[in-house]
């Protein structure tokens, strides 16, 4: 029964991420590198652990949903369809908010309701990062990604003098 709804929400899913893509995303660009370039950046590098990603699972980068990814990378989350929707709940917590996302965290709770527990933790996971959903991740490609996954995955704290 369980594959039967997973394949709904693939199809679902496959549907409205062409039409998010074109209506929500229109004025974003495509990154300028693709999966074999990526492999090419120095081994310690988000863009090098990102090229093994897309190879490791054999994926290939859908344009304009790049950041998705290294969403994946940051947050530890895997590729089962449970998993993304965990990921759509950690980027809830960590403040992003769009119809695509709600949606998504809806009909994934919906229609696979036994995850909740691991869906909640995800969101608190999410709040206890920084916020780091809207940043451009292209951008840091050539930093080394340990170093950048653990500043994301510490909290802001407040300074008060």
């Amino acid at each position: 029964m369980k594959k039967l709804r997973v394949q709904f929400l693939l199809f679902v899913y496959d549907k409205t991420q062409k039409f998010y893509r074109r209506y929500f995303k229109k004025k974003k660009r495509q990154w300028q590198f693709n999966e074999k370039q990526l492999l090419s950046f120095n081994e310690d590098t988000l863009g090098r652990k990102l090229g093994e990603f897309y190879k490791r699972h054999g994926f290939t980068m859908i344009p304009k949903m790049e950041n998705h990814d290294v969403h994946h990378l940051i947050t530890g989350c895997g590729t089962n369809f449970e998993d993304e929707i965990a990921m759509q709940y950690l980027l809830l917590g960590n403040g992003k908010l769009n119809a695509h996302l709600l949606a998504a965290i809806i009909l994934g709770t919906l229609i696979l309701p036994e995850y909740s527990k691991m869906y909640l933790q995800a969101f608190r996971k999410g709040q206890n990062m920084r916020s780091f959903h809207h940043w451009d991740f292209e951008a840091l490609l050539w930093q080394n990604f340990e170093n950048l996954k653990d500043f994301i995955q510490q909290k802001n704290t407040i300074t008060y003098y």
